[in-house]
């Protein structure tokens, strides 16, 4: 069975979001899982603008996805921040390559899940999230969120991403704020979970 995890990361933060959610799917027996990023679509001059030309560099390892990492996959997360409280670029530009997949019903009865990230609390997490379903309904995929039973989404002991859309993390305006503990969990528990769900469907 396997997990793929996918995202994008500018300055790292959704990059440990995706990593903690797949160390959450490899607990489950029988999961095996990878980590593949959006590929990127702005320049480099761009980048290096933005300030984050060393952390692409780091993340220059992970291989890219491709339609045939999520036609293969039994289950993804999708770990997208939001820009402007909706999807970013770079996985819109990704998605607008899958009609051929569309067309195969290839990713029909697949697990979907989505993680965001946000500057601010209330910068569009859950917006992004709710959006980003609509595109993975319309290839049939079965979506997974994340339940109250992750009682961290609950916390008032401090500000936290999550909800039950899915796992979130708040990077401040600056990108000074990388995930809390709290976060993390709840991008490991929502790992876990579709792992645990696609397992239940591909039985």
């Amino acid at each position: 069975m396997k997990i793929a995890v996918v995202f994008y990361s500018m300055y790292g933060h959704m990059h440990a979001m995706a990593e903690a959610a797949l160390e959450g799917a490899v607990t489950v027996p029988g999961a095996e899982g990878g980590l593949y990023r959006f590929p990127e679509t702005l320049d480099p001059k761009v980048l290096e603008m933005l300030g984050a030309t060393e952390v692409q560099k780091k993340l220059s390892s992970i291989p890219e996805v491709t339609l045939d990492v999520i036609k293969d996959a039994d289950g993804i997360i999708f770990g997208i921040p939001t820009r402007f409280g909706n999807m970013l670029g770079q996985a819109r530009a990704f998605f607008d390559t899958t009609g051929q997949l569309w067309a195969q019903g290839a990713l029909i009865g697949k697990v979907g899940s989505v993680m965001s990230s946000s500057a601010t609390q209330h910068g569009g997490q859950e917006s992004t999230i709710l959006t980003s379903i609509v595109t993975l309904m319309h290839h049939g995929m079965v979506i997974v969120g994340l339940p109250y039973s992750f009682q961290g989404q609950m916390t008032i002991d401090e500000i936290s991403g999550s909800s039950p859309y899915g796992a979130s993390t708040i990077t401040g305006g600056k990108g000074e704020r990388m995930p809390s503990e709290n976060e993390l969990s709840a991008a490991r528990f929502q790992g876990e979970y579709v792992a645990e769900i696609a397992k239940k469907l591909s039985t």
